[in-house]
């Protein structure tokens, strides 16, 4: 039989987007795979069910039987004891935050892959999902700052007098962070961007943007910042409390894998604002990066506003998806091997090929993310 991929629909709560789009899945079929998609599973992102009937996917409610099983947030653990050994399931699957989720794996013997350990290598940029909704989060923080604020963004010449542009600061430039400097450069505001990895300065400054110069080197492996010393900690939340109270919004984007966020913005920074603006803490659900903030919340403190959005990109669930969807097309076309002489496509694992091997989470009922791993071994 053809491969088969199955499509739920995502069920945690607040996720709007589908792990495949219409788009997507006519490619897939033309690779020979058969695609089913649950009824309703594209909804949350304005796809509906004939646009996926069109592109030549089958609509059931079995999609969890298939051969592959594609998803975007991880599934309950009651879900995942249902899996089967000889199924592949590939999403974003939390390896280093979820224990539950890689217990419940390894449990049903399935080989998962999750989407946020694919290595961060040439070859898989194609493949990289964090990058394409880190891209959506960033954007998406921006305009929610904007419509919050309650100040114009540009810079407005009247007969009445002109308004100074608002002043914006990222803290953290990777990708999230320069996708909110270019949003919020192209909304009119005077932008400047900090990180402790001083190579990004060039990226900041290609975006018209100030570089905040604080004086500390903190590069790591794989292109994130190591964690800083107790004496660099210190330095720099000095530096920045000092820095951060002339901004009208901050939007923080730091994160380290695997650790608690950084905290950046100190409480503080935060009562040495002006009333009136606003921080988007993007690390709220690893902790946050401003010592107020209240993951999943918005709150007030002082007049200031302190946003922490979860989830970000299922706001944009539409161009989420769409993103979410070619990536996981890319990695999937890393298993499909075509039949030869009108044999039927089939589902091929090479775990000598790095990118598979690294994203693999649980194989033959066993955790092999070394990461994962440590998740799990602490939790227990």
């Amino acid at each position: 039989m053809a491969v088969r991929i199955g499509v739920p629909k995502e069920t945690a709560a607040g996720e709007h987007r589908v792990a495949l789009v219409p788009e997507v899945v006519k490619k897939l079929i033309a690779k020979g795979a058969v695609v089913t998609v649950e009824p309703g599973a594209g909804a949350g992102a304005l796809i509906p069910d004939d646009a996926f009937a069109d592109a030549g996917a089958t609509l059931g409610t079995d999609v969890w039987s298939a051969d592959v099983v594609a998803v975007v947030a991880p599934p309950s653990p009651e879900r995942l004891a249902g899996l089967r050994a000889d199924q592949l399931l590939v999403g974003f699957l939390a390896p280093l935050s979820s224990p539950q989720t890689a217990s419940a794996l390894a449990a049903s013997g399935a080989t998962a892959l999750a989407m946020e350990a694919v290595p961060r290598i040439s070859r898989a940029q194609s493949m990289d999902a964090l990058s394409s909704q880190a891209n959506v989060a960033g954007y998406q923080a921006v305009l929610d700052a904007a419509q919050t604020i309650g100040r114009f963004f540009p810079m407005l010449m009247t007969a009445a007098g002109t308004i100074p542009p608002a002043k914006v600061l990222v803290l953290g430039i990777g990708v999230a962070g320069l996708q909110a400097l270019a949003t919020a450069r192209r909304l009119g505001a005077a932008t400047t961007g900090y990180d402790v990895r001083p190579e990004t300065a060039e990226q900041v400054e290609s975006l018209g943007a100030k570089w905040l110069d604080l004086g500390i080197d903190a590069a790591g492996e794989g292109g994130y910042a190591r964690e800083l010393t107790e004496e660099e900690r210190a330095q720099q939340q000095a530096a920045l409390t000092e820095a951060t109270k002339g901004f009208d919004v901050v939007i923080t984007t730091a994160l380290v894998p695997g650790r608690p966020a950084p905290r950046l913005v100190t409480a503080e920074a935060v009562h040495g604002m002006k009333p009136g603006s606003v921080i988007v803490d993007l690390a709220g659900e690893t902790g946050g990066n401003c010592e107020l903030t209240v993951p999943g919340e918005t709150t007030v403190v002082d007049g200031i506003t302190i946003m922490s959005p979860v989830n970000l990109p299922s706001q944009v669930a539409e161009h989420a998806s769409s993103l979410y969807a070619r990536n996981v097309q890319a990695l999937l076309e890393l298993m499909l091997k075509p039949g030869e002489d009108g044999a039927e496509t089939t589902l091929e694992l090479d775990y000598d090929d790095e990118i598979i091997a690294g994203a693999t989470i649980t194989r033959n009922g066993e955790i092999v993310h070394a990461g994962a791993k440590k998740t799990v071994e602490a939790a227990s």
